[in-house]
């Protein structure tokens, strides 16, 4: 099971294997306080998907097959998580 959590929130005990999934490391936390067992910075979606991304809704579609090959390229990153869950 896959369970969200923001870095930001305390660590417990059930949360299992804690990996970050973000490019850049998050402001005002050291990584002794993140208690993080995997850091992994190079699956999240790439700068350009992201910048024409813009949050927008009505692109999420697009988005969400454009990244699927992003990850598909990426098959060793994904492998490491599949192992870890």
């Amino acid at each position: 099971m896959i369970r969200l959590k923001r870095v930001y929130e305390s660590p417990a005990t059930k949360d299992g294997f804690r990996v970050l999934v973000e490019r850049l490391w998050p402001r005002g936390i050291t990584k002794a306080e993140a208690h993080l067992d995997l850091w992994m910075r190079g699956i999240v979606p790439s700068s350009d998907l992201r910048k024409w991304f813009g949050h927008d809704p009505a692109k999420w579609e697009q988005f969400s097959e454009c990244y699927e090959k992003e990850l598909a390229e990426n098959h060793d990153l994904v492998k490491v998580l599949e192992q870890k869950s």
